[in-house]
């Protein structure tokens, strides 16, 4: 799954939750569960996540909807091997984008 939002320093939750193609119920779910998720919120109390919050929901999304993860196995994997499952998510999305310009310009072809 490829996230596309603009390069931006806060980004609210309806496009977060466009973004990755959920509801706001799962971010804000996401939030209490998950340590790591840390949005900010202004006077009003409404959220915003920075390109690092981002980053984790996206591992977050990885692990429970594309791995089929529980949420307390993701909790545990994140935990104990976070830096390894970072390194190996980071490997993967830029993997799954050299395969989508791949296709593209075979397509063009």
């Amino acid at each position: 799954m490829h996230i596309e939002l603009p390069e931006k320093r806060y980004y609210g939750i309806g496009e977060v939750a466009k973004a990755f193609d959920v509801n706001t119920s799962l971010i804000r779910f996401w939030e209490k569960e998950f340590d790591v998720l840390k949005p900010k919120k202004n006077a009003k109390g409404n959220r915003k996540f920075t390109p690092q919050d981002i980053k984790n929901l996206e591992l977050i999304f990885h692990l429970v909807k594309e791995r089929g993860f529980t949420l307390e196995g993701a909790k545990i994997h994140l935990k104990e091997n976070k830096q390894k499952t970072l390194n190996h998510f980071e490997i993967i999305r830029k993997l799954e984008s050299v395969k989508a310009e791949l296709l593209k310009i075979k397509d063009q072809l």
